[in-house]
Protein backbone atom coordinates (compact mmCIF):
# COMPACT_ATOMS: atom_id res chain seq x y z
CA UNK A 1 0.00 0.00 0.00
CA UNK A 2 1.43 3.42 -1.03
CA UNK A 3 2.03 6.03 1.95
CA UNK A 4 1.20 9.06 -0.41
CA UNK A 5 -0.85 10.12 -2.60
CA UNK A 6 0.26 12.04 -5.79
CA UNK A 7 -2.24 14.01 -7.85
CA UNK A 8 -2.26 17.36 -10.14
CA UNK A 9 -3.00 20.64 -8.32
CA UNK A 10 -6.11 21.95 -7.75
CA UNK A 11 -7.50 25.14 -6.62
CA UNK A 12 -9.09 22.82 -3.18
CA UNK A 13 -5.25 22.62 -2.79
CA UNK A 14 -4.53 26.05 -1.89
CA UNK A 15 -5.38 26.68 2.12
CA UNK A 16 -3.21 23.56 2.62
CA UNK A 17 -0.25 24.22 0.52
CA UNK A 18 -0.43 28.05 1.63
CA UNK A 19 -0.86 26.50 5.23
CA UNK A 20 1.88 23.89 4.45
CA UNK A 21 4.52 26.59 3.04
CA UNK A 22 4.03 29.30 5.67
CA UNK A 23 5.08 26.58 8.33
CA UNK A 24 8.10 25.20 6.29
CA UNK A 25 9.22 28.56 5.10
CA UNK A 26 12.79 28.68 7.00
CA UNK A 27 12.88 25.00 5.59
CA UNK A 28 12.92 25.66 2.33
CA UNK A 29 14.68 28.57 2.42
CA UNK A 30 17.31 29.08 0.96
CA UNK A 31 16.62 26.25 -1.40
CA UNK A 32 13.03 27.41 -2.69
CA UNK A 33 10.98 30.39 -1.55
CA UNK A 34 7.72 29.25 -2.13
CA UNK A 35 4.41 30.49 -1.69
CA UNK A 36 2.74 31.95 1.11
CA UNK A 37 -0.55 33.49 0.03
CA UNK A 38 -3.29 32.91 -2.18
CA UNK A 39 -2.00 35.70 -4.81
CA UNK A 40 1.10 33.63 -4.93
CA UNK A 41 -0.42 30.24 -4.77
CA UNK A 42 -2.69 31.64 -7.95
CA UNK A 43 0.06 32.76 -10.16
CA UNK A 44 1.74 29.12 -9.54
CA UNK A 45 -1.14 27.41 -10.21
CA UNK A 46 -1.68 29.02 -13.38
CA UNK A 47 1.19 28.01 -14.81
CA UNK A 48 0.03 24.64 -14.47
CA UNK A 49 -3.43 24.36 -15.97
CA UNK A 50 -2.09 25.06 -19.80
CA UNK A 51 1.51 25.47 -20.87
CA UNK A 52 4.55 23.09 -20.76
CA UNK A 53 4.09 22.70 -16.83
CA UNK A 54 2.91 20.19 -14.57
CA UNK A 55 1.98 20.75 -10.59
CA UNK A 56 1.61 17.69 -8.57
CA UNK A 57 0.72 17.60 -4.69
CA UNK A 58 1.84 14.58 -2.21
CA UNK A 59 -0.19 14.04 0.86
CA UNK A 60 0.20 11.36 3.49
CA UNK A 61 -2.19 8.69 2.25
CA UNK A 62 -3.22 8.10 6.22
CA UNK A 63 -3.34 12.19 7.39
CA UNK A 64 -4.21 13.60 4.12
CA UNK A 65 -1.50 16.12 5.12
CA UNK A 66 0.57 17.76 2.44
CA UNK A 67 3.87 16.08 2.73
CA UNK A 68 5.26 17.88 -0.87
CA UNK A 69 5.44 19.82 -3.90
CA UNK A 70 6.77 18.10 -7.24
CA UNK A 71 7.05 20.48 -10.50
CA UNK A 72 7.40 19.11 -13.72
CA UNK A 73 8.09 22.42 -15.58
CA UNK A 74 9.26 23.36 -19.45
CA UNK A 75 7.78 20.29 -20.79
CA UNK A 76 9.16 19.63 -24.42
CA UNK A 77 7.95 16.88 -26.66
CA UNK A 78 8.95 16.12 -30.05
CA UNK A 79 12.85 15.00 -30.68
CA UNK A 80 13.07 16.19 -27.27
CA UNK A 81 10.65 14.41 -24.43
CA UNK A 82 12.36 16.41 -21.38
CA UNK A 83 11.03 18.28 -18.07
CA UNK A 84 12.65 19.84 -15.37
CA UNK A 85 11.76 18.36 -12.31
CA UNK A 86 12.03 20.53 -9.53
CA UNK A 87 10.63 19.84 -5.78
CA UNK A 88 10.36 20.27 -2.04
CA UNK A 89 9.11 18.72 0.76
CA UNK A 90 8.05 20.03 4.76
CA UNK A 91 9.82 19.81 7.49
CA UNK A 92 7.48 17.10 9.63
CA UNK A 93 8.23 14.14 6.78
CA UNK A 94 12.10 14.77 6.44
CA UNK A 95 13.80 11.69 6.75
CA UNK A 96 10.50 9.37 6.40
CA UNK A 97 11.11 8.33 2.76
CA UNK A 98 7.43 9.92 1.73
CA UNK A 99 9.39 12.03 -0.59
CA UNK A 100 11.19 9.43 -2.19
CA UNK A 101 8.27 7.94 -2.62
CA UNK A 102 6.59 11.13 -3.84
CA UNK A 103 9.61 11.18 -6.60
CA UNK A 104 9.27 7.59 -7.69
CA UNK A 105 5.72 8.35 -8.37
CA UNK A 106 6.39 11.49 -9.72
CA UNK A 107 9.00 9.85 -12.18
CA UNK A 108 6.59 7.19 -12.89
CA UNK A 109 3.67 9.46 -14.43
CA UNK A 110 6.13 11.77 -16.37
CA UNK A 111 7.76 8.41 -17.75
CA UNK A 112 4.59 6.42 -18.56
CA UNK A 113 1.64 8.84 -18.91
CA UNK A 114 3.56 11.65 -20.10
CA UNK A 115 6.07 9.55 -22.16
CA UNK A 116 8.86 11.62 -21.48
CA UNK A 117 12.53 10.12 -21.94
CA UNK A 118 14.25 12.71 -19.76
CA UNK A 119 14.52 14.54 -16.53
CA UNK A 120 16.49 16.97 -15.32
CA UNK A 121 17.09 18.13 -11.96
CA UNK A 122 19.06 21.43 -10.77
CA UNK A 123 20.02 21.39 -7.36
CA UNK A 124 22.05 23.89 -4.89
CA UNK A 125 25.60 21.75 -4.27
CA UNK A 126 25.34 22.78 -0.26
CA UNK A 127 21.10 21.19 -0.22
CA UNK A 128 22.88 17.74 0.32
CA UNK A 129 19.35 16.20 1.06
CA UNK A 130 18.16 16.71 -1.96
CA UNK A 131 21.16 15.52 -3.73
CA UNK A 132 20.96 12.74 -1.95
CA UNK A 133 17.79 11.79 -2.78
CA UNK A 134 17.85 12.21 -6.56
CA UNK A 135 20.91 9.94 -6.22
CA UNK A 136 18.95 7.48 -4.41
CA UNK A 137 16.23 7.28 -7.28
CA UNK A 138 18.75 6.52 -10.04
CA UNK A 139 19.68 10.05 -11.36
CA UNK A 140 23.85 10.81 -12.45
CA UNK A 141 25.43 13.77 -12.22
CA UNK A 142 26.01 15.38 -15.76
CA UNK A 143 27.39 18.83 -14.68
CA UNK A 144 27.76 22.24 -13.13
CA UNK A 145 26.31 25.21 -13.67
CA UNK A 146 27.42 28.23 -12.16
CA UNK A 147 24.88 31.10 -11.18
CA UNK A 148 22.07 29.16 -12.80
CA UNK A 149 18.77 30.60 -10.88
CA UNK A 150 18.33 33.33 -9.36
CA UNK A 151 17.10 32.41 -6.08
CA UNK A 152 15.90 35.25 -2.88
CA UNK A 153 17.70 37.97 -5.07
CA UNK A 154 21.18 35.60 -5.76
CA UNK A 155 22.55 33.84 -8.16
CA UNK A 156 23.16 30.23 -7.00
CA UNK A 157 25.17 27.60 -8.84
CA UNK A 158 23.66 24.40 -9.04
CA UNK A 159 24.60 20.55 -9.74
CA UNK A 160 22.64 19.06 -12.99
CA UNK A 161 21.24 15.52 -12.35
CA UNK A 162 19.31 13.43 -14.62
CA UNK A 163 17.00 10.29 -15.22
CA UNK A 164 16.56 8.45 -18.75
CA UNK A 165 13.48 7.00 -19.09
CA UNK A 166 15.56 3.66 -20.43
CA UNK A 167 17.81 3.77 -17.50
CA UNK A 168 17.77 1.97 -14.41
CA UNK A 169 16.14 3.64 -11.27
CA UNK A 170 16.12 2.38 -7.61
CA UNK A 171 13.88 -0.34 -6.83
CA UNK A 172 10.55 0.72 -5.93
CA UNK A 173 11.02 -1.21 -2.64
CA UNK A 174 13.79 0.99 -1.33
CA UNK A 175 13.36 1.98 2.35
CA UNK A 176 16.90 4.15 1.92
CA UNK A 177 16.15 7.54 3.29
Amino acid sequence: MNAIRLSRVTRADAPDLIAANRENQSYHLPWVASFTDEAGFDAWFVRGLTGPNVNLLAREAASNRVVGVINLNEIVGGVFQSAYLGYYGMQEFSRTGLMTQALRAAIGFAFGDLGLHRLEANIQPENVASIALVRRLGFRQEGFSPRYLRIGGEWRDHERWALLADEPQAAPHDNAR
